[in-house]
């Protein structure tokens, strides 16, 4: 009865709402058409127990209107969302009515609120496995680049040292002053008739590598040596 003669229409749209604590909670509430001169509320719970969250005379710092010049529009926010800022919300349209108090006149069905810890949302969790899994596979492959590296520098100086201990040694061996004879490493291995006395009548030997020779395999987990022993003998 109290609508009679009014085309005043309320709209609360939303049913359920989340909330994260310490966050801002927005609650929809429009109006069209011309209604009673009285003021409109937000309350929280309804009946005798019901509690004003807003309304258009006084309002609490955490509750704003969202459009505050709107005459359709009495959407709210509220903000530093807490616990017990859950329960459910009603929009409503109150009458004026002259030496009594404001009759209600139309209200929404309602918004029930929950509020909830902060926690990652599943698409959080989700860029941080990513970027997790992408950070290890960029540090595994750093690992191997640097492995490889130094692996093939250690293949190059035994490269290097088996080309040079593989070539065959000119020697030559003689007195300063005198002609040297050139000898061959690999004939180092003399008859055994050679006294020891012919053995040490070397005053000096100038070891000289020979162009480079082919490449030999070495089997897996050969060592380089630093070291050749070189035995010569003069006549």
């Amino acid at each position: 009865d109290a609508q009679v003669g009014w085309d005043f229409q309320l709209y609360q749209p939303q049913e359920k709402v989340s909330a994260t604590v310490g966050g801002t909670l927005t609650l929809t509430c429009t109006t069209s058409g011309e209604g009673p001169i009285g003021p409109l509320k937000w309350l929280k719970g309804w009946g005798s127990r019901n509690e004003t969250i807003f309304d258009q005379t006084s309002s609490s710092p955490r509750v704003t209107r969202v459009q505050s010049e709107s005459n359709t529009d009495f959407s709210i926010y509220i903000r530093d969302v807490r616990p017990e800022d859950a329960g459910t919300y009603y929009c409503v349209k109150f009458r004026k009515e002259l030496g009594r108090e404001d009759e209600l006149f139309q209200h929404g069905r309602g918004t029930e609120v929950s509020v909830h810890e902060t926690a990652l949302l599943p698409g959080m969790v989700a860029a941080v496995v990513v970027l997790c899994f992408l950070l290890l596979l960029s540090l595994l492959v750093a690992f191997c680049m640097y492995r490889r590296k130094h692996r093939g520098e250690g293949d190059r100086q035994c490269l290097t040292r088996d080309s040079f201990s593989s070539v065959p040694l000119r020697c030559c061996a003689g007195t300063p002053g005198t002609p040297s004879k050139v000898l061959d490493a690999e004939t180092s291995h003399l008859p055994s008739q050679q006294s020891s006395k012919e053995e040490h009548d070397i005053h000096y030997a100038d070891l000289q590598p020979l162009p480079a020779a082919p490449r030999r395999s070495r089997s897996p987990g050969a060592v380089c040596s630093e070291y050749a022993s070189v035995r010569v003998a003069t006549k």
